[in-house]
């Protein structure tokens, strides 16, 4: 049976509710995930010497999905 609109709304908010009740510690250990960055991830650091050679490295190696690129 597919949901309306207003049932995954409420779905969503007793979600909300639920997460809430939760101690802040938990909250935030179980907020954030780790995902692999191709690339980025591939070396511990990397310098540049200046903004330019950033966002040329950025636009040359990054793939276009991690959003490293320039607006158009």
């Amino acid at each position: 049976m597919e949901q309306t609109d207003q049932q995954a709304d409420e779905a969503f908010r007793e979600q909300c509710r639920r997460q809430m009740d939760r101690p802040l510690a938990l909250r935030i250990k179980y907020g954030f995930n780790r995902v692999y960055k191709p690339v980025l991830d591939d070396a511990p650091w990397r310098s540049f010497d200046s903004m330019a050679e950033y966002r040329e490295w950025c636009e040359k190696n990054l793939p276009e999905y991690l959003g490293f690129q320039r607006a158009k």
